[in-house]
């Protein structure tokens, strides 16, 4: 039996795809890319906003033409659409087989077996307080050389934007044996970067972070650790000292701070303030002067006004944060923010976004342009065709969201290499260097 598996959304939910991979290489199945080919097609879906929701609807009816013309025999639909809108997939989507919920997707093997012995709409939920079990080896599908460790399920910080508490469930630390366990075989399996991610990092155990951090330096073969998802107001002094003294920890933190406006952060329930955020961000640049800061902020949320998107511009102007996303608020249906009186107009949302990145721009081209002449250790993603040269990250660089860096030279490199380059110039967001050699300085 081959099994086709789309993975939407975030690498939160890749994860999970990941999981249910392993579990299903475990029983025997075999995996295909060709939608034509597949006996079972599993998609693991994403609704965090608008565009995300949209593009899992599209999806999952995409595929359900192929119970009709191709051989698909199961269609099992699992992730945060199917825990939200499982009544609505099963009566309007007949196709779909089986729908698992975010804390069932341990349970995907019973699930495909009742599809194929005919059982129809069959639905596989638990309470979100639970927290899926799966022992088995996960099957990477982010290349081999990196990979994403979730240290935490759910959330408890109640956002007015945010969907994620009521798809995901309280905040839930996975035990910390269990996570040395999947480090050490993700290590043997060849990889050498692991990106911790959660809803939110910093609360991971109770403040245990730096713990996690040190024992997972400790993992033979290990050569990068990545932190994201680092909520400003709970990053701790003993979280600042791990990262500036484990050799292996990169000097990069994701911190999603969504605005700078003390009366837009209130409404959005931030626990935090704009003087707050500076001293923050000014803490851990004194600390760690060459970390790299990343940063994702909402454009009009309701309520923004002209004065308050200003203020945005200054802190954005003035942070200078190496990294930077935006999104144009997106109202979810259930949510508290949805229901506020003064939503702002698509298009000024989406003006406000463009501003926003648009001076982002200006302040990444800067940053790449004095990069000339430093040398980085550079992890290797691959090979540029027919030529000499290779394409990689830096330790300021996350896969699939940051700048990439492109590296000339002779040299034989594969996938998962580390090497050292000379930054030689610049390109908007990316770098251009050559090989040096380990003596340079």
């Amino acid at each position: 039996m081959k099994i086709l598996c789309v993975s939407l959304g975030c690498d939160k939910n890749l994860v999970d795809t990941e999981m249910m991979l392993g579990l299903l290489n475990k029983d025997g199945y075999t995996f295909t890319d060709d939608e034509y080919e597949a006996d079972i097609i599993l998609i693991n879906t994403c609704c965090f906003i608008g565009d995300a929701k949209e593009e899992s609807v599209n999806t999952i009816l995409e595929m359900a033409e192929l119970k009709k013309t191709g051989q698909c025999k199961a269609l099992i639909v699992a992730g945060c659409m199917a825990q939200r809108y499982k009544e609505e997939i099963m009566q309007e989507i007949p196709e779909v087989d089986g729908i698992l919920g975010t804390s069932t997707y341990d349970e995907i093997s019973d699930v495909i077996r009742q599809a194929l012995s005919g059982q129809e709409h069959i639905s596989c939920f638990h309470d979100l307080s639970v927290l899926p079990d799966v022992k088995e080896k996960r099957l990477v599908t982010t290349g081999g050389h990196y990979a994403f460790l979730k240290i935490a399920e759910g959330c408890d910080k109640r956002c007015t934007y945010c969907i994620i508490p009521y798809l995901r469930g309280p905040y839930r630390s996975v035990p910390m044996e269990r996570l040395l366990e999947q480090a050490e075989e993700l290590a043997e399996q060849g990889v050498k970067e692991l990106i911790l991610v959660a809803q939110e990092t910093t609360l991971y155990g109770r403040k245990a972070l730096p713990e996690l951090l040190r024992k997972l330096a400790a993992v033979s073969g290990i050569q990068w650790i990545r932190i994201q998802y680092c909520y400003p107001e709970e990053i701790t002094e003993e979280l600042i000292q791990t990262i500036k003294t484990e050799e292996k920890v990169c000097h990069y933190l994701d911190i999603p701070i969504q605005h700078a406006s003390d009366r837009i952060l209130k409404r959005m329930n931030r626990r935090t303030t704009l003087a707050e955020l500076k001293k923050n961000i000014a803490r851990l640049r004194e600390e760690i002067p060459d970390i790299a800061l990343r940063t994702t902020l909402i454009s009009g949320f309701p309520g923004e006004t002209k004065e308050d998107h200003e203020l945005l511009l200054d802190f954005v102007e003035e942070m200078q944060f190496e990294r930077l996303g935006v999104f144009a608020y997106s109202a979810e249906e259930d949510t508290p923010a949805a229901s506020f009186p003064d939503q702002v107009p698509q298009e000024i949302k989406e003006e406000r976004r463009d501003e926003i990145m648009e001076l982002q721009q200006e302040i990444a081209f800067e940053k790449s342009e004095n990069m000339e002449g430093r040398i980085l250790e550079v992890m290797i993603e691959g090979k540029v065709a027919d030529e000499n040269a290779y394409v990689g990250r830096t330790y300021m660089d996350a896969p699939n969201v940051d700048g990439l860096i492109f590296v000339n030279g002779d040299e034989p490199l594969m996938s998962g290499d580390f090497c050292r380059v000379r930054v030689t110039g610049a390109l908007e967001y990316d770098l251009i260097g050559e090989l040096c050699d380990e003596s340079a300085e």
